[in-house]
Formats: C-alpha cells, structure tokens, sequence
C-alpha cells in the first residue's frame, strides 16, 4: 500500500532527518513530500540536500520550495542582495557549504535540485503547501508569496472549497506541538529551536519525532471535531 508522508520543516538538522527516516524506512512505493524550508538555522542543510537528493532515488519525493529556498535561489542568481538571507539562517548554511567568499561552493546539482521545487502537493484528499494558501482558489493559481510566505498566525486559512485536508510548516510552534484544526494541520514543530522534527503518514495519521539529537518517538494523530459534531 502507498503511503503518503509529510515532512516539516527540517532547517539543516541532518541527524533528525536521518532518525526519522530510519523509522520510516520509505519504501518505492512510499510518497514524501517534504514541506520546504530544508536550509538555514540548522548545523548542516548541505547534509540535507543531499539526503533529499538521495532519496529520489529509494522512494517517490515530492519536495515543495519553501521561502528559505526562495531566498537562497535569489541570492544565487543575484535578484537579492545576501544580507536578509544570511541574517535569517543562510550564513549556517553557507558555513556548511565551507563558503568562503565565492558562491562556486553551491555544487550545481544542488542549485538544479532547488530550482526543480515543487509549489505545492496535491492528491485526492489532501493538499500540501510550505506556509498558507487561498481558501477559495485552485492550487495551481495560488500565489507564490501566499504558499511560501504568510504564517498561518498572521492569517488563519478557512477550509480549501475542495473539501481537502491542508497540511502544512513555516508557522513553528515554540513549543513543538502539531496545530490542529479540523480542516488543516501544521507541522512545524521547531526542531532548529531543539524540539521536534515531525513526519505525518496522510492515510493513517501516524506521525514520526525526531529531536535534534535522532531521539525518536511514535504516535497516532487523534481527530479534531469539526465544530458541526
């Protein structure tokens, strides 16, 4: 059976992504869509891409951009000075790219695997976004900015007109619980910060932890009631 699986926020925090997917154990079968935001804050986010970049190979990834990706990419391609990116986490992630003055030190398959981000997931019940979209408008004419930019405590989403379940990270929760509603679901649980990094099988509810140090732990994702029951 496939099993569809989200991914939080990772920020550079290699050794929880390693944890939670030794407990996944992703299968070729097996779809993930890692949420975006795999960069900056963390120890070590060329770690991660590569990782990522592995897993395209063992299972089947369907990686969204996040607006940390958005970010790095602009800065790559010179539409954005650095200072905003590194003062938001991108000089972590320089650091773990060993920069030291020249941008030659991105590999360019990094920077292809970054351009090839996908804005958002889709499937029969579910759609996944890094950070927020638009109740009443088709996936594929939603904003770039609204999908990567707006937290979700800043502007609460109604239900998608589809009847889809949102699941969604950007909007961390200080204290590394999973934000439940009866329509979506974030799942950015603030592991850069030293909680969670947090992976939610769509089907089932299942969810994997990790903490920072590749602590993992399992459990099953109660339902919120909708207000009408």
């Amino acid at each position: 059976m496939t099993r569809t699986i989200a991914i939080g926020d990772i920020h550079g925090c290699l050794t929880a992504l390693d944890a939670l997917l030794a407990a996944i154990e992703p299968k070729k079968s097996d779809i993930l869509v890692p949420v975006g935001d795999y960069i900056d804050r963390g120890p070590d986010s060329k770690g991660v891409i590569e990782r990522l970049m592995e897993l395209r190979e063992k299972t089947q990834l369907f990686p969204l951009m996040g607006n940390h990706e958005e970010m790095m990419l602009s800065v790559l391609d010179r539409r954005r000075e650095p200072f905003g990116w590194l003062n938001h986490g991108g000089h972590n992630t320089m650091e773990s790219y060993g920069f030291a003055g020249d941008l030659s030190v991105i590999p360019v398959s990094h920077r292809e695997f970054l351009e090839s981000l996908l804005p958002y997931y889709e499937s029969p019940t579910h759609i996944i976004v890094h950070a927020n979209y638009d109740s009443q408008m088709r996936m594929e004419n939603q904003s770039a900015d609204l999908l990567r930019w707006v937290k979700i405590s800043h502007q609460m989403p109604k239900p998608h007109f589809s009847g889809k379940h949102a699941v969604m990270g950007h909007t961390h929760h200080p204290e590394g619980q999973i934000v439940q509603l009866p329509h979506l679901t974030c799942i950015d649980t603030y592991c850069y910060g030293g909680k969670w990094l947090t992976a939610l099988e769509l089907e089932t509810q299942r969810v994997w932890q990790s903490t920072p140090e590749g602590e993992v732990r399992e459990f099953m994702l109660e339902p919120v009631p909708s207000p009408a029951s």
